[in-house]
């Protein structure tokens, strides 16, 4: 049929990455895009000018087609100028870097779009590109070394797709020289910083081409979802995508993106099923750190990239965590990078939160923090990981006596940790749960979601929208999302589950707040869930069951000597639930 063609053509490909771009979302979100934006009006005048048409953008990334090769390389080397005469003129900041990579080849039209070799090979060329420079192919050089005043430098062969290409520098000021004999390498990397991330193109292992943009939409939407979890650096989709259909090792992967560790998968369909497989591997070995299989129906294939994409993420992220973290159990404490701290006082943190110790090990924890800290004072995560160690402490009743210091501290890291990076998620949870101690319950939810809205595949988000909306009566949606919380991460089940007596209280549901209060009691018993069972049986009628959990309560809690003392230490949301049931019973 005459709408199956591939349709393909000879274009020059122009592709255009922002340097550092997540580095600068993640120190300053709002002066990054506006930069962003304007470096964009550049280049789009300069798009009119020349005869460049965008057939594609993704975050900080442009692909253009142009008509002419010349066209392409002026206005190239014009965009590389005029961003510099712009960053000279403005505040740090607010400066931004670029690469070029052009080529000219083979593309395959689909509607207003191209695919291809012509494309992948000109975001290779962009990635192998410096900084404030352009790098062309050699097909594009033989074509305009004689008909434009520049001067190129010849790198010689490099390793582009399953072939080799030679790749050009155009000669730019303030860009250093290379030649095919220097040795082109990525950047050396920050041992201090978080490993990085790169997501390859998934490989479709079927025999029909639709499948190809459906294994490359789930790519795409795995690198968005990743990088919105904000807890590693994720390669963009250009530098990943110019590997597509390349049969490289992965040593030398990791070594021109810079990448600690890849995810791949692929994707085979079989009538109206589909299997779509993933795994992280991490480069300096070669070993697999994880993998899943999925097998779906087809019925809506956008649900299923969806679906794939949002788990793919957040099921990686914690599994890279730990192999980073028994990374760091061989290593001597002396040696610790900024990371490595964190890590060691994570490792610590997880263990103790399964143990009986865990108070006794937070002094090691916050000592961590600290040292991450003052090694790298911008790491938002050890101000994370201090603040999930006040909060528990601010409820805990052991610290019932420093409670007042307590909250003053966590205040303060929940404003430092949501003023270092106001994109992560975990730093606005903490924020945000800030103003439930204030009982500002509005600020409280509209922070919560902030959060949620940052990162809906991840679970504590999830679940601390949960608990904020609560205040405002939505007890059904709150139960929703506390539910999905424990789908999205099963090995928090137990913790998440623990709000479910406070939850039932609060819905004046007396049978379920009953029954998962003696749930938590057999799992772990704790003082506090007399004091609930106490209320809720004399709600349900069970006076003497009542007095006598009371009585326990009391001799557990001698501190709290009236209604008066146990408002102060009572939930919020179900408070008048709690003091109903205690007035029926408490000595007058």
């Amino acid at each position: 049929m005459p709408n199956d063609k591939i349709v393909r053509k000879i274009a020059v490909i122009f592709v255009a990455d922002a340097v550092g771009f997540s580095k600068m979302m993640a120190k300053n979100e709002d002066q990054t895009l506006k930069s962003l934006r304007l470096c964009r009006e550049i280049l789009d005048n300069l798009f009119e000018e020349h005869g460049g048409r965008i057939f594609n953008t993704a975050g900080d990334s442009v692909l253009a087609e142009f008509q002419s090769a010349v066209s392409a390389v002026i206005c190239a080397t014009e965009f590389q100028k005029l961003i510099k005469e712009r960053n000279a003129s403005v505040e740090a900041d607010a400066q931004m870097r670029f690469r070029v990579g052009l080529n000219m080849g083979d593309v395959i039209v689909e509607g207003s779009n191209l695919y291809g070799d012509g494309v992948n090979v000109a975001a290779r060329l962009e990635a192998l590109c410096q900084p404030e420079g352009v790098s062309l192919s050699k097909s594009i050089h033989d074509f305009v070394s004689q008909k434009v005043d520049f001067t190129f430098a010849d790198l010689g062969d490099q390793k582009v797709k399953n072939t080799v290409v030679h790749a050009f520098d155009i000669a730019m000021e303030g860009v250093e020289s290379r030649s095919s004999e220097k040795d082109i390498e990525s950047p050396t990397k920050d041992e201090s910083a978080p490993p990085t991330i790169a997501v390859l193109p998934f490989k479709n292992m079927s025999n029909d081409e639709e499948q190809e943009y459906f294994a490359d939409g789930v790519t795409e939407d795995i690198i968005g979802n990743l990088s919105s979890w904000k807890s590693f650096p994720v390669i963009s989709r250009s530098s990943s995508f110019s590997f597509k259909g390349m049969d490289l090792k992965y040593s030398d992967i990791a070594k021109q993106l810079g990448a600690d560790y890849i995810v791949e998968g692929s994707i085979r369909k079989g009538g109206n099923k589909v299997r779509i497989t993933a795994s992280l591997v991490d480069t300096k070995d070669g070993q697999q750190v994880w993998s899943k299989r999925w097998d779906r129906s087809l019925e809506d294939i956008f649900e299923v990239q969806d679906e794939v994409s949002q788990e793919v993420a957040a099921l990686i992220t914690p599994a890279l965590k730990m192999k980073e973290q028994e990374r760091v159990q061989s290593k001597p404490r002396t040696s610790f990078s900024a990371w490595d701290s964190y890590l060691k006082a994570l490792s610590i943190y997880n263990q103790g939160r399964t143990q009986d110790f865990f108070d006794e090990m937070a002094d090691s924890i916050m000592e961590l923090c600290d040292e991450a800290i003052a090694k790298d004072p911008l790491l938002c995560d050890a101000y994370v990981l201090k603040c999930r160690l006040m909060y528990g402490r601010v409820f805990n009743p052991e610290f019932s006596s420093n409670r007042q210091e307590n909250e003053a501290l966590f205040h303060s890291l929940a404003e430092k940790s949501y003023a270092l990076d106001r994109n992560n998620p975990e730093a606005v949870i903490s924020y945000s749960r800030s103003f439930n101690l204030k009982k500002d319950f509005v600020q409280r939810v509209k922070y919560a979601k902030e959060a949620l809205d940052l990162n809906p595949s991840h679970a504590e988000t999830n679940f601390d929208y949960g608990l904020a909306i609560i205040n405002e009566g939505r007890y059904e949606e709150s139960e929703a999302l506390i539910k999905r919380a424990i789908e999205l991460n099963p090995i928090e089940r137990s913790g998440y589950e623990g709000f479910f007596p406070i939850l039932y209280m609060a819905m004046r549901n007396s049978e379920e707040a009953m029954n998962w209060s003696n749930i938590l009691s057999d799992r772990k018993h704790h003082s506090r869930l007399d004091g609930f069972r106490a209320s809720i049986s004399a709600h349900l009628g069970n006076l003497s069951d009542a007095r006598a959990y009371l009585e326990k309560f009391r001799k557990a809690r001698p501190e709290i000597e009236s209604l008066d003392d146990y408002r102060k230490v009572t939930p919020t949301i179900c408070e008048d639930y709690l003091l109903e049931g205690f007035a029926m019973i408490w000595d007058k």
